[in-house]
């Protein structure tokens, strides 16, 4: 789609940001927004709305990402009759936080009076030409016009006032995507994004982290749920309460073929086709505790992509489940984690990469026995550990416990619709997005105390 052929919602989301940037104002008065206040920096038009306009440059390689524009990043609804059900894409969630942060109480059009500058910067659609076009060979260079017009261009003394410490991006790649060297061989995959000293100060939320860099935070990814009242939410989650728990374990995803070499997506499937049919599984043990399922193991094949704009295809078996298994893939984190809370689906994880070294704002590192499982990809693979029988052990009663525990914590991961201005119409209820907020301000405020930056 070319930027002559973009639907007129695209062209009105454009009005809408030059708009509303230069005007909003610090709503909220006396001390209710100290230590709160965002302003979202200008940038032009090639850092972030002409990208959405050029969404089917790299076709065929790259699919067009057009129809996931629509609700600004939410994509199009699952249905004509749903208030809540979108086909959302992760890599929209830097226009979904954008669209999301114009309705936050606490913004103010002074950068100076800001405790956070945010940049616009769709960072993962602007790695496009680097990943998949005919700049694959010239990664270092990904972000330098952005440092460029910060630093020179445009106001730099708001850049230089703090060394950049105040500023945040939101991106919606792993970070193995921003991660080569700016030495490496051409053709290695990525760009060099995050490894620009230029950018270290830059606090990035971003949908997976590396383990050890400080400038990083990883953020859930988008489901395809955002309710917008907190009656929809409600409403959710008594359907997820009442839902008739007939499997034991499901894994939705592709990869793992029985010819492929040993890996834990392998372990799974030879697991699942050897026992789905099993529903009067006998774990050997005489405990007449255990619970009878209908199913023991549900395969939700995922190959191709079929799943990732097509919730019902996943929704729907993960509700009739009690585990949900999220192994790794091409990297430690799944989208898939996020659903299965949003179904009610205890996750099972298999490396601590996976989530608990990953969303320390959102999940608590602390709790992570009383929501989910851990079982070593290593004693899977290679030692034999079958995962129907660590989940068969557990108790029924402590089932409910941990179920009852991911429920509570779903709406920490969601994203709701955009129109709130902030969760005190939701009853103090705060979602990702309100967390995230909060996390950065705060990782922020800590780094200019520690290098004695000024207020």
């Amino acid at each position: 789609m070319s930027s002559s052929s973009s639907p007129l919602w695209l062209w009105l989301w454009c009005f809408f940001i030059i708009a509303i940037s230069p005007s909003v104002e610090s709503r909220g008065d006396g001390d209710e927004c100290w230590g709160r206040r965002i302003h979202i920096r200008k940038l032009p038009p090639r850092f972030n709305l002409d990208l959405l306009r050029n969404c089917s440059q790299f076709r065929p390689i790259y699919p067009s990402f057009c129809p996931h524009l629509a609700n600004h990043g939410l994509g199009p609804t699952t249905h004509n009759r749903t208030l809540s059900w979108h086909r959302t894409d992760p890599s929209m969630l830097e226009l979904l936080f954008h669209r999301r942060l114009l309705d936050y109480p606490c913004l103010t059009p002074d950068p100076l009076l800001a405790d956070a500058i945010f940049l616009p910067y769709y960072s993962s659609l602007d790695a496009l030409p680097f990943l998949f076009g005919p700049a694959t060979n010239s990664s270092p260079f990904h972000g330098l016009p952005l440092f460029d017009h910060l630093t020179r261009i445009h106001r730099p003394d708001l850049w230089l006032r703090r060394g950049g410490h105040d500023h945040f991006l939101v991106m919606a790649r792993p970070a193995w995507d921003f991660s080569q060297s700016p030495d490496a061989e051409p053709l290695v995959w990525g760009t060099s994004f995050l490894k620009l000293p230029q950018f270290y100060n830059v606090s990035a939320l971003i949908i997976e982290s590396r383990p050890t860099p400080y400038q990083e935070q990883a953020i859930p990814y988008p489901t395809s749920f955002h309710p917008s009242t907190p009656h929809l939410l409600h409403s959710w989650i008594r359907r997820v309460r009442r839902s008739r728990r007939t499997t034991l374990m499901l894994f939705a995803g592709g990869g793992g073929s029985i010819g492929s070499n040993p890996n834990i997506r392998r372990s799974i499937r030879l697991e699942c086709n050897n026992g789905i049919d099993r529903a009067n599984y006998d774990d050997d043990d005489d405990d007449d505790d255990n619970v009878y399922y209908e199913k023991v193991c549900e395969f939700v094949d995922c190959s191709g992509g079929v799943c990732e704009h097509d919730p019902i295809r996943y929704m729907r078996p993960m509700l009739e489940t009690n585990f949900c298994l999220q192994p790794p893939g091409d990297t430690p984190t799944r989208r898939s984690t996020f659903d299965s809370f949003l179904a009610g689906c205890i996750p099972v994880f298999f490396e601590d990469l996976s989530a608990r070294r990953q969303y320390g704002w959102h999940l608590p590192e602390e709790e992570y026995g009383e929501f989910s499982v851990t079982i070593a990809k290593e004693d899977v693979v290679w030692d034999g550990v079958r995962i129907v029988d660590v989940l068969r052990r557990i108790p029924e009663e402590e089932v409910r416990r941990m179920r009852e525990r991911v429920i509570e914590l779903m709406p920490r991961l969601i994203y709701r619709k955009h129109g709130v201005s902030s969760n005190v119409g939701w009853g103090g209820i705060k979602d990702a997005f309100d967390i995230a907020v909060e996390g950065v301000l705060e990782r922020i405020r800590n780094r200019l105390l520690k290098f004695n930056y000024s207020a």
